[in-house]
Order: structure tokens, then sequence, then C-alpha cells
């Protein structure tokens, strides 16, 4: 099947100096006279992931700065099943009082591509209240493939259309969105998709050379880029990476355009009231702006989104569905 035409649309577009300003303010302003007493009780952050994961990891070190800002603690709860549905389902039927929270990611993009039946709708049921930040993916391959960098990667590739497995961490998920997207940029080029529980159980596979590649989220790959015990061919940002320098960007070895992210976004259930949505809003950027925490999530990889409003994160998840929903659909990915 012929893959529509896919453009990434990058957050620096959404106006991010004008945008800046209403983050200002200080904790106790986050709980002014616009948003009355909120937050009156504990504040639930709901994780549809698995606790010690990629995206739990962060979660729960934003949930431990926000509760030292907030009169009341934000308690971290994983949420696990049908991917990321039954987490946020929870969510899109919690309370509309800003103290039950959603911490999600890029998999909420794809739910209503992916599940014909979904329990909520990704957009009309949620206010996104911030983005936090970005989290590029790395080409790895296994030092026995037959090729060193990119353009002889794509040629490899194309000259055997169908004889190469590719792993990733599930059906659905980043990672395989990610090497979906960038096999229709670079051409329409053929791999079979061997899904994991997760890159981690993939690895050994790769490793071994029985998958010979993966497009892993950064924090992973990185180790094994570095020690050597896998190749790393491109990193998928617009420019070079300050943790990677020495991985080049696909987009600067030929696959024009192609920019590839995990991204971790705040949302609340839709018709909190907008004060309350500012006010989370606000606590969420103070707690991203600690130096420690900017520290902490950059050796996770993620490229930090320190403008993100309410208004800038809901532009960037229209845009990101704009760009995977098609693709879901093209590439026939479904849930199981």
């Amino acid at each position: 099947m012929t893959h529509p035409t896919i453009r990434r649309r990058s957050v620096l577009a959404l106006g991010a100096g004008a945008l800046a300003a209403p983050m200002l303010g200080s904790a106790a302003h986050a709980q002014g006279s616009a948003a009355g007493a909120w937050p009156t009780q504990p504040i639930r952050m709901i994780v549809p992931f698995a606790a010690g994961g990629p995206t739990d990891v962060p979660a729960r070190l934003l949930a431990e700065e926000m509760s030292k800002l907030l009169p009341q603690r934000v308690v971290v709860e994983n949420r696990t099943g049908s991917g990321v549905v039954v987490g946020t389902d929870a969510v899109a039927k919690g309370p509309q009082d800003g103290h039950t929270v959603l911490y999600t990611t890029v998999a909420h993009a794809v739910t209503r591509a992916m599940f014909p039946r979904l329990p909520f709708d990704p957009i009309a049921d949620f206010t996104p209240v911030s983005l936090v930040g970005q989290v590029p993916v790395i080409l790895l391959v296994h030092n026995s493939f037959p090729a060193t960098n990119l353009r002889e990667f794509i040629e490899v590739i194309r000259a055997n259309p169908g004889r190469y497995d590719y792993a990733s961490s599930g059906n659905g998920g980043a990672v395989h969105l990610a090497t979906e997207l960038f096999m229709h940029a670079a051409g329409g080029l053929r791999v079979n998709h061997v899904p994991f529980r997760g890159s981690s159980a993939a690895m050994p596979d790769v490793l071994s050379g029985r998958i010979p590649m993966i497009f892993d989220i950064a924090a992973s790959a990185l180790p094994y880029a570095r020690s050597g015990e896998l190749r790393a061919l491109g990193i998928s940002t617009r420019q070079r990476s300050p943790l990677a320098p020495n991985i080049p960007t696909m987009i600067e070895q030929g696959v024009a355009g192609y920019e590839a992210y995990t991204w971790h976004m705040v949302m609340v259930r839709s018709g909190t009231p907008q004060p309350v949505v500012d006010a989370l809003a606000r606590a969420v950027a103070q707690a991203v702006a600690l130096p420690a925490v900017q520290a902490k999530l950059t050796e996770l990889a993620m490229q930090l989104v320190p403008e993100s409003t309410p208004a800038s994160a809901a532009a960037y998840l229209r845009s990101e569905m704009a760009v995977w929903e098609p693709l879901v659909r093209a590439a026939n990915i479904t849930a199981n």
C-alpha cells in the first residue's frame, strides 16, 4: 500500500517565544485566586505504562518535584492494559477537577487509528497541559550487518526487500512507528517487523545478531552504541544530539525531513476549569525548570520543552496525530 505524504511538524513552529510568558510565576501564584483552592487533595498522576520503564521514570521524577512545590503530593499510579487504553480511559472517566492527571507519550496520538472501538476520544476527552520533552530514536545494527553508514544501510535493504527483520518494543509503540516512518521516508523500504514486550526484551536477539536491527529510544540505545556492542547508524533529531555528537542525523545522511520522537505530555480530562489547567501547567514548568530535574531528564536523552503551555501542547498533539494516524492506517498497524 502506498503511504500518504507525511511531514514532521517542529515544536519550534508553535511560537515558543510568544508562549513563554504564561509560564512565569511562583508556586504560590499557581495556587492563587484564579485556581481557587486547587489542589485540595493528593494529585493522582496516572501513567499507562509499567513501573520502572522509560515513561514511568521521568513521570516519577516530575511527580516528586511537583510534590515539593505544591501543598499536596503528586502520586504516580501505573495503570496498564490494552496498550495505553486502560490507564488513559481512567483519566477520561475521572473527575474534572485537576486532581487526576495523565502522563502519556506518542502512544496517545495513535490510539484512535489503532483501536476501532476506543472508549474515549484522544482529542475531545482531554486537555493537554504541558509537553515535557521529546526523546529521539537511534538506528542500531549488529556489527556483522553489511553497512557502516545510513546510505549503505538503505542500499542493502533496498537490494534485499523483505529479507531483513527489525525488532521493536511492541506493536504500535514509538519504536515501531519510528521505524515505519523511516522506511517510508527512505523510499518505501521493505523489512519485517518482530515485536517484543519492550526493547530490553528485544536486545538479546539484536545483540546475538538473530535480528540485525532496531530503532530504539536514545536512552536505552546509547549505552550499546557507546560500548561498541552495536553500531549506531543515525539519530532521528534535526540536529546532532549533544549526548551523541558522533552519531549523524538521518537528515544529514540524505533522508530528508525525517524526525521521530517519543514525547512525554501531561494532560487532564476535558472540562477541567482553565484556571486549574493553567495552575497545573505552571507547576509542571517550575519542576522542569529545576537544574537537578533538567540534568536527570537530559541523562534520559530527553530534549526538554520548557516553553510549553496548554495551548502549545494542544497544537503539538494535533500535529503529531496528523503525522502518525495516516501512517498507522496506511501501514495497517493494529493493536494485535
